[in-house]
């Protein structure tokens, strides 16, 4: 294995593999170093004397610009580089490179022809499927949550739920106004609606701004066998009343049994976080991958985090397979940066602490390696934040970077599970199965209990081996064969994007 790769022909810098300490020796591309500083596995090194500012190239974008002169075989990060990332940019749609894109989709496509892999999932009345058989308990406020959560550890105790009861608490649903109440009640509604629940109990408080009546006229057609509620006000004893009605949601899931279907029924949600200077190196990439041959099998995949965009949207915004869905990606964009500066903040404030200590320096860094989750997939939909996903192929969903907030977006936009990229480690674990990808070894051993796949492995295996070996792993996933680690620690949790007044 090399201790220094340079990841685009095109770069001025390489990423160092392995501690490089000054004086070190190391061959780049036929070229030999001196290293004159020490450079910490997953930083940069310059790989020729940069001038003051000089844009830095990595993955073939600019990521920065010098703030000073900087040497050959020296040390290049956030305190010697400064983003070139602004609150306004200017876009271009080229449809002849999009169609390029579009075409070798196509030629993808043609390759998976009668070999789709078989999942075994659950077929639901309303032609949805879904990949577990949980039981959801869904408060349309927070004032009841400790109910909801003494009901899911009376209710884990005594029924017999094929993959387990789980409470969704959140602190909203009353004194919201506008988008944020109206964001509350779609995300709510969603989760009532996703496969994944064969059941749901849906428990209110009853004077609550999410009323009962309401919220039951949003979500529409139901499946009254599978979907019930309860207003606490209304019930003598609501506990009694709560458990009577789960354990007729449990008896009607019973007989609910594994079908085998086509893995093209999958949605996919892609996520980051806790990155470091591997991610755009080896799990973001495994993970597109992956997003090319679930997309090519007639899959659906669903990117967001709009603002670890920043720096890499005209990369999303070539692939758009029209003009309407590419003005719809400068939408998306625009209005997310207008989000910023009216609350009087930078776009680039970013990368956080803990990114920056594993070797990420800027925003442009951070996103062009982000972005790599979505493959070489044509971009096929932007969906607004809170709405679910209709369409097939690779779509871009509003949302924030926030792992909890873009994780329940993802679900509650129809996501059966997510593949979790992370350089760092983290536990978290959203209404779905949360696949942890780490981008090292030495993370995937250090935390075993955290993380499902080590994508480390990329630095000395062959790629598409490792692809097709994290497929089979993902068909087991979806198939209930395996669980994740956050299913298995029991750490799943939603979080709701709020941005305006609370009364």
């Amino acid at each position: 294995m090399e201790s220094v790769l340079r990841i685009n022909e095109l770069d001025n810098v390489a990423v160092a593999i392995n501690p490089l300490f000054k004086g070190d020796v190391v061959t780049v591309a036929g070229t030999t170093y001196t290293l004159l500083t020490d450079v910490p596995a997953g930083h940069k090194m310059a790989l020729r004397d940069i001038a003051k500012e000089e844009k830095v190239i990595k993955y073939g974008y600019p990521i920065g610009a010098a703030k000073e002169d900087i040497k050959a075989g020296s040390h290049v990060h956030a305190f010697n580089i400064h983003t070139l990332l602004s609150e306004t940019a200017s876009y271009s749609y080229d449809e002849e490179n999009a169609k390029k894109f579009i075409e070798e989709a196509a030629e993808r496509a043609r390759k998976w022809e009668g070999k789709v892999p078989t999942i075994m999932a659950y077929e639901r009345k309303n032609g949805d499927i879904g990949i577990r058989n949980a039981l959801w308990i869904v408060p349309t406020v927070g004032c009841v949550n400790r109910i909801g959560q003494k009901l899911e550890a009376w209710a884990n105790e005594n029924l017999s739920v094929a993959d387990g009861v789980h409470v969704w608490t959140h602190p909203y649903g009353c004194s919201q106004m506008g988008d944020d109440h109206d964001n509350t009640r779609k995300i709510l509604a969603d989760l009532v609606k996703h496969p994944n629940a064969g059941g749901v109990l849906v428990i209110s408080l009853g004077c609550e701004n999410n009323t009962p009546a309401s919220f039951r006229e949003l979500l529409g057609p139901i499946d009254e066998e599978r979907v019930k509620f309860l207003v606490c006000q209304d019930a003598e004893d609501e506990l009694t009343a709560a458990k009577a009605l789960l354990t007729e949601i449990a008896e009607a899931m019973k007989a609910d049994k594994r079908v085998p279907v086509p893995m093209s029924r999958l949605k996919v949600g892609f996520k980051c976080g806790g990155s470091d200077g591997f991610s755009g190196i080896t799990a973001n990439p495994l993970v597109g991958r992956f997003c090319d041959e679930l997309t090519a099998m007639g899959g659906t995949a669903i990117l967001t985090e709009v603002p670890e965009m920043f720096g890499a949207e005209q990369m999303l915004m070539n692939r758009a397979v029209s003009r309407k869905v590419y003005e719809e990606v400068v939408a998306l964009i625009n209005n997310f940066k207008d989000y910023f500066t009216s609350h009087g903040q930078v776009v680039y404030e970013n990368p956080s602490p803990g990114n920056k200590a594993g070797g990420i320096s800027t925003l442009e860094d951070k996103s062009l390696g982000c972005v790599q989750k979505g493959g070489r997939a044509p971009v096929n939909a932007v969906v607004k934040y809170a709405d679910r996903v209709t369409k097939t192929g690779l779509n871009l969903l509003s949302g924030p970077g926030n792992d909890i907030v873009s994780t329940t977006a993802q679900s509650a936009a129809g996501a059966h599970m997510i593949l979790f990229t992370t350089g760092r480690g983290t536990p978290l674990g959203s209404p779905v199965p949360t696949v942890k990808v780490a981008t090292n070894s030495d993370l995937a051993k250090r935390k075993a209990n955290w993380i499902d796949f080590n994508a480390g492995r990329a630095l000395t295996e062959d790629p598409q081996e490792l692809t097709s070996a994290f497929i089979q792993f993902l068909v087991k996933v979806a198939s209930g064969e395996e669980h994740t680690k956050n299913e298995i620690n029991g750490y799943s949790e939603i979080s709701v994007f709020k941005d305006g007044v609370i009364l």
